[in-house]
């Protein structure tokens, strides 16, 4: 607990002059805005990409928006490429040192550059963010922290063909780079060697047991809701066994577990934490970690539904919503009870319907936009697909909040599955033209066991077509991510025998659709589709 509290409050102080230079930056945001830009300018003019804009010769943020188009992912892949390849100052003057995988709206994944200034831009706005957190919450400095670490997955994201530049982070903890990540390491509950089991239901039982350890629990921070619900679950049904493995210090899987992993994770007997938790319900979480203050998780856009449910479980825990935060860098953070815009992180420019783009200081209450980012990554004027609305004012910069993607997504475990990308994978499912049914769907479905995806087909399905589906699916590496930790189940056939496209169109013209305004789409983000579609649910392959 000592050794936790002085990685914590160390972490802390390190925060704090970023916390007071954001506090600062909030009443000037243009100001710190262009602090950012001229810094991208003056390191990463003098590369492929900067000669190609004219950006030596840039001097205001009106020149460099004149010079450099919006582009997406696809438009910035040949220089992405470039860099896989190994070629140096393509899009920064610094090494790349990472291609961090992340989904893709046409294509399976985009692997977005890292390099050191990157790191330094996403402790810009993490910073502060602890910081702030630790003021509001003191008493969270004095515990160990729990911080998602997923199963081993790196290798997994390597691609087929060679590639100069690593692919994806050793573990979650790295997103905050060496010296954040070492702290973290310190005051963990779950040692960082965990992410190396490699089997899903060792990596959640031990997981669950090493948290249960933990009295002295402060601090969960995680991606998605459902990723600790899923935790809080193996607690449920492996109660007994949790709490007798607890007092005699054993572990049920070490006999499966690599040495390193086995050493990471041993225990004295534990009898006095035992005979604590033997008086608690497993359902009570404020009472089986009574020091845990918060709880860190997503609860915008298609998270809030988990978040809420969650939040039920959770008693006297305060669940605090994250900012917008992605692979490709932090929108907004956590701060004061709002979330800011990021301001002294990345270079972020905001467009609206008619396609005008703002500034951060230009936003308005209560109206969306879609965010473009510039990063020391080398993303140029990159347009991230994430839509947000303005929420309120900190200072002169807005509090934003996700709405969604400004794409067809469907995310309800964090999967970020796009309609490009299952028009791609459906290509490939039905390659053979005599296959391809007349209507083909992909839409997610909630029950008791839990969140799967459908394949609605007006057509018999070909043989073992769920599980090619699933593999194809899988190319998407959140998804792959989802299906591994067991927050998506796999997929199932529905086969529609009425008049797919009518009935399909009844559905959304009752929601307030125009009829001359539907069209056919490969990806649905509603689920329920079997209660508006003629037909039934039928084996794979089935014939």
């Amino acid at each position: 607990m000592v050794k936790a509290a002085c990685a914590n409050s160390l972490w802390w102080l390190a925060g704090g002059p970023s916390y007071a230079a954001f506090t600062s930056a909030l009443h000037a945001p243009d100001a710190a805005q262009e602090r950012v830009l001229r810094t991208f300018l003056r390191k990463n003019s003098h590369t492929s990409f900067g000669r190609e804009h004219g950006l030596p010769r840039v001097r205001t943020s009106e020149e460099f928006t004149r010079r450099v188009p919006i582009r997406n992912y696809d438009e910035l892949r040949p220089w992405i490429d470039r860099i896989q390849r190994g070629e140096p100052q393509v899009l920064t003057n610094e090494p790349v040192t990472r291609l961090v995988p992340t989904s893709g709206s046409t294509a399976a994944r985009k692997l977005i550059p890292y390099t050191a200034s990157m790191h330094g831009e996403l402790n810009s706005a993490i910073s502060p963010w602890i910081s702030d957190l630790y003021r509001s919450y003191p008493r969270a400095l004095l515990g160990a922290s729990y911080w998602s670490i997923s199963p081993v997955s790196s290798a997994e994201f390597q691609p087929a063909e060679d590639s100069a530049v690593p692919i994806g982070f050793d573990d979650d903890a790295a997103y905050l780079g060496p010296f954040r990540k070492s702290l973290i390491n310190a005051g963990m509950a779950v040692p960082p060697e965990v992410s190396q089991i490699a089997s899903i239901e060792d990596w959640r039982y031990v997981s669950a047991l090493l948290l249960l350890r933990r009295s002295d629990l402060s601090l969960v921070s995680v991606w998605h809701p459902s990723f600790f619900s899923l935790l809080l679950r193996v607690i449920q049904e492996n109660w007994e066994q949790l709490l007798s493995e607890i007092s005699r210090g054993a572990c049920a899987v070490t006999g499966r577990l690599s040495p390193s992993v086995a050493a990471s994770i041993k225990s004295r007997p534990n009898p006095r934490r035992a005979q604590e938790l033997h008086g608690i319900s497993p359902l009570r979480v404020d009472r089986l970690w009574p020091k845990l203050i918060v709880l860190s998780c997503w609860a915008d856009g298609h998270a809030a539904a988990a978040a809420g449910e969650l939040a039920q479980s959770l008693g006297s825990i305060v669940l605090q919503p994250k900012g917008l935060i992605a692979t490709e860098g932090i929108i907004s953070i956590p701060f004061a009870g709002c979330h800011p815009v990021a301001i002294r992180s990345h270079y972020l420019e905001f467009e609206e319907d008619s396609g005008r783009v703002l500034r951060a200081s230009e936003l308005r209450a209560n109206h969306e936009y879609n965010v473009i980012l510039t990063t020391g990554g080398g993303l140029w004027r990159y347009r991230l697909g994430d839509r947000i609305a303005v929420d309120a004012l900190l200072g002169r910069t807005p509090s934003i909040r996700f709405v969604g993607k400004s794409v067809q997504v469907s995310d309800r475990m964090g999967e970020k599955l796009s309609d490009g990308f299952v028009a791609s994978v459906f290509s490939k499912l039905f390659a053979d033209e005599r296959s391809r049914p007349a209507f083909a769907m992909l839409a997610p479905d909630v029950d008791g066991e839990g969140c799967r995806y459908t394949l609605y087909l007006s057509a018999d399905a070909p043989d073992e077509i769920c599980a090619k589906l699933d593999l194809l699916l899988s190319a998407n590496p959140h998804y792959a991510y989802c299906r591994r930790l067991a927050q998506l189940s796999s997929p199932r056939f529905f086969r529609v025998s009425g008049d797919a496209f009518a009935e399909y169109s009844s559905r959304l013209m009752r929601a307030g659709k125009i009829l001359g305004e539907i069209k056919p789409a490969g990806l649905s983000p509603l689920d329920d589709w079997s209660k508006h579609l003629s037909g039934q649910y039928e084996s794979c392959g089935a014939r």
